[in-house]
């Protein structure tokens, strides 16, 4: 409507005064409803490429768009495993510092797990002080199966010095009984030293790992335990949050509420500006909003940055070719919009819905001398035309709390 008046101030009007101060003729008379196209046709030509043309810069270098949205994320409140719930720490609604306990589920399992790894360990300890006992005994063992084998060779080396000087008075049959049991000492010896080696290994590697098992073990179930109580990660406020002790709480198909981080979505706004405004919307790009939440209130913002995709391009490999006409939504460019002054958008609740506009400016380009000629005479104008929508979106604000109020 702005964009018309204007043109009609430069061309019909001048058209009409025109007719009626230079051709005499008058309203009414000559010129009446059904001879205005005739009479008025170059002021309403000119008139509507004029308006159109005006329309078109405006919203080319000035994008507005209707779909402003603060986004936010939530977090699911999950266990790592499923469980019994046994017992409740907070309520729906509640606000959350990080570390704050939110529930607890059934550990009887991994304490019993707990309780069964420690008697492992118990056992391991008190078999290797066993295996200190017995390799004391193995020692003693060798020591007396030494002390056997040395008499058992000085009685076969005095029976064969006496069997050298007199054959007749010691026999070969006693020699070679005394022979085979210096041998048989000699294995008792062997058998002694394997005795001990087999008790040292067993003290050295054996019983340390059954031990080892044991605390890794204990270990894993005090983790089971540690991680059935399930803690808050950020601060934030419990929404949706109805369990009670007895409840079971699944990962996969039954969270247990969700938690809204407190600085998640607040000050950010991501507004959805078509894809004709792409070569227009750059970071740095001054903008401003009126939100439903803060109705008759237009506030100033900056886009800190432009997404490089569009979503609705993107693909996931599945098992069916892509059908382009299928997709008939045709997708936005997405810029992050943020306050020029900190502060400014306190008071709005993230997930609120807001309309923007936003305004180019090409002041440093020309000043750099990046736009020079006659391109460098029309741009401020094209920026000076961005009062339009400036105007349009207060009267948005205006209009916002009747039409909400009243109209709906």
């Amino acid at each position: 409507m702005l964009e018309v008046l204007f043109s009609a101030l430069i061309t019909i009007l001048p058209d009409y005064l025109y007719r009626t101060r230079v051709e005499g003729k008058r309203l009414g008379h000559e010129i009446t409803l059904f001879s205005v196209w005739y009479e008025l046709r170059w002021g309403i030509t000119a008139c509507a490429v004029l308006a159109i043309s005006l329309i078109s810069v405006i919203f080319f270098f000035h994008p507005s768009a209707k779909n402003v949205v603060s986004l936010y994320r939530t977090v699911s409140i999950l266990s790592d495993v499923p469980g019994r719930v046994e017992e409740v720490y907070v309520a729906d609604n509640q606000r959350l510092k990080a570390g704050d306990p939110i529930f607890r589920l059934d550990t009887r399992r991994q304490r019993a797990a707990a309780e069964t790894a420690r008697r492992r360990m118990a056992e391991a300890d008190a078999a290797i002080a066993m295996a200190a006992s017995e390799i004391t005994v193995a020692e003693g063992n060798i020591l007396s199966a030494e002390s056997a084998l040395r008499q058992a060779r000085d009685d076969l080396a005095r029976r064969q010095e006496v069997h050298d000087r007199n054959p007749n008075v010691v026999s070969q049959q006693e020699l070679d009984t005394l022979a085979a049991a210096v041998e048989g000492r000699e294995g008792a010896l062997k058998s002694a030293r394997a005795q001990l080696e087999m008790v040292e290994a067993r003290v050295a590697s054996v019983l340390p790992a059954q031990r080892a098992v044991a605390e890794a073990a204990l270990n894993q179930a005090l983790t089971e335990i540690d991680k059935a109580t399930i803690y808050a990660g950020t601060d934030g406020t419990v929404k949706q949050f109805k369990l009670e002790p007895g409840d079971i709480v699944n990962p996969i198909l039954r969270p247990a509420g969700i938690l809204v981080p407190e600085t998640s979505g607040v000050g950010r706004f991501q507004a959805a500006f078509g894809q004709i405004s792409a070569p227009v919307v750059r970071r740095g790009m001054l903008a401003e909003i009126t939100c439903a939440a803060r109705p008759l209130e237009v506030i100033p913002m900056v886009v800190t940055n432009v997404q490089g995709t569009i979503a609705s391009g993107q693909l996931r490999p599945t098992d069916q070719l892509i059908e382009l006409q299928d997709r008939k939504r045709p997708g936005t460019i997405l810029a992050t919009l943020e306050p020029v002054y900190p502060g400014q958008a306190d008071g709005i609740p993230p997930g609120s819905r807001c309309a923007a506009v936003a305004y180019s400016s090409h002041d440093k380009q020309i000043e750099a001398g990046e736009i020079t000629g006659f391109k460098a005479f029309v741009m401020p104008m094209v920026d000076g035309m961005g009062i339009a929508n400036a105007i349009v979106i207060r009267g948005q604000a205006l209009l916002l709390p009747v039409w909400a109020l009243v109209f709906t």
